[in-house]
């Protein structure tokens, strides 16, 4: 399949060297340092055992309109920078292209074909201006929920840190050929990714850690296993999970795991820092409104209360407001 992946960052460069080296047909789409360096070196991924891959196969252009037509078009970026790049993706497009969006949290489609008085809402923290929806229709969605940790180490280069798990699935539950496809390629990338008839309920699984740990790892500066082991964080996140939980139940979730055993997933991934955490010791505007604010607003529409949601919100908010005055007053 011709595949492209908008993004070549943490998850996008795992993605697109293990399906290059699949034997899938990979162009990123990147600018700067990455597209100088794919385009030198190919892509190349350390796994977590030590063994180095380099996909030489890989292509690699910020040109949208002479790339042409995808198979599939990966979206990699994090939430809050789709719209920057959502009027350039159509250029990607064939009569039948799939998108599969791996955005952490609420995704701007959610509510297409999700039937009850609420199909069809945009969600505005997440889609503000309603661009993303206009330039990349829901039709074409197929939804996937990320679970591998991974981090961009130097351009064109991904450290692999655990976990291959890419679920995925049609957003009215049906199990399509495009979708099946799509499960086998990355199937025989070595990724594990199982078709789901109910994509929107694995979302919230990921969804409420990214929702609890994300915001007060960045406030705390505190690792996840420190979050979990110390009773009155660990206590705000089961608070914020049990909130996220009420809003999700109106909606038609269903949580297949406990709140505790989700924080005790979590404890075992150690002392990881959070990509928002990240984010802010690098000084670089952190993904808030698709993890948190959506919450927030999915609570107002369903008439839940969110109060420790809404208060961790409005914290993080402001860290996020501060640092970027900082680095403006500093040029």
């Amino acid at each position: 399949m011709k595949i492209a992946i908008v993004g070549a960052g943490a998850i996008g460069g795992f993605v697109g060297a293990r399906l290059a080296l699949a034997g899938e047909d990979v162009t990123f789409m990147v600018r700067g340092a990455n597209l100088d360096a794919i385009r030198a070196n190919g892509f190349r991924l350390v796994m977590h055992d030590g063994t180095e891959h380099v996909a030489r196969n890989v292509k690699a252009s910020n040109d949208y309109a002479a790339t042409g037509p995808q198979d599939v078009v990966i979206l990699a970026t994090k939430a809050h920078q789709l719209e920057a790049v959502s009027g350039s993706v159509p250029k990607l497009f064939g009569p039948d292209t799939a998108v599969v969006t791996m955005q952490n949290g609420i995704p701007y489609w959610y509510f297409h074909r999700h039937g009850g008085p609420l199909a069809g809402t945009r969600v505005r923290s997440v889609d503000p201006t309603g661009a993303i929806g206009e330039n990349i229709p829901a039709g074409r969605v197929i939804g996937c929920v990320v679970y591998p940790a991974t981090e961009l180490v130097a351009p064109g280069v991904v450290k692999h840190i655990e976990g291959d798990r890419f679920p995925m699935g049609e957003l009215d539950g049906s199990t399509s050929s495009r979708v099946q496809r799509l499960a086998e390629a990355f199937t025989r990338a070595g990724l594990k990714s199982p078709v789901l008839d109910d994509i929107r309920s694995e979302i919230w699984l990921k969804l409420w850690g990214n929702l609890t740990f994300n915001p007060i790892s960045a406030l705390s500066r505190a690792t996840l296993v420190d979050i979990c082991r110390y009773p009155p964080t660990r206590a705000l996140a089961a608070a914020m999970m049990a909130e996220a939980q009420a809003v999700g139940t109106r909606l038609g979730i269903t949580f297949r795991v406990t709140i505790d055993k989700r924080i005790a997933g979590a404890e075992r991934v150690g002392r990881h820092k959070t990509s928002m955490l990240q984010d802010i010791e690098a000084a670089r505007e952190p993904e808030i409104e698709a993890l948190v604010g959506s919450v927030v607003e999915l609570g107002r529409l369903t008439d839940t209360p969110t109060p420790h949601i809404d208060s961790v919100y409005a914290l993080v908010k402001l860290l996020a407001a501060s640092i970027a005055a900082e680095a403006q007053a500093r040029g």
